[in-house]
């Protein structure tokens, strides 16, 4: 039985997790591996080196938050980078996903505040 709601406002370097159960929302974090650190130290050893290695971190991040999102009916992707619609891009095709409704909004950089407080509204509306 899947859960019903869960909201994932994220960008490159982490997404903060929202599920929503009967108007309780609980809230963790997940952290991309490929830090502003790891690029700088990437960047003076090789660029292709680099693009490698993000390549494979980003990958490694969304497969840790597509595992989150995987018992919900429906998800609401947001978040002010393209992080979101790259996200979309790999789950969207994931037979695992097929009775799931999967949403993008775009969002502005937010307080954790602000994140609980726009999953709220946009799960209250559906």
């Amino acid at each position: 039985m899947k859960a019903e709601n869960i909201g994932i406002y994220l960008d490159h370097a982490v997404a903060h997790i929202l599920e929503v159960e009967n108007e309780e929302i609980t809230a963790k974090n997940i952290k991309s591996e490929f830090t502003h650190e790891e690029k700088e130290l990437s960047i003076r050893k090789n660029e292709n080196l680099m693009h490698n290695k993000e390549q494979h971190l980003q990958a490694k991040y969304y497969k840790q938050i597509i595992e989150q999102a995987l018992d919900f009916k429906n998800i609401l992707l947001f978040g002010p980078t393209t992080a979101k619609s790259e996200l979309w891009n790999l789950i969207k095709d994931d037979l695992r996903f097929k009775d799931s409704k999967i949403e993008l909004k775009q969002a502005d950089k937010m307080t954790e505040n602000q994140q609980l407080l726009f999953v709220k509204e946009y799960f209250n509306k559906t």
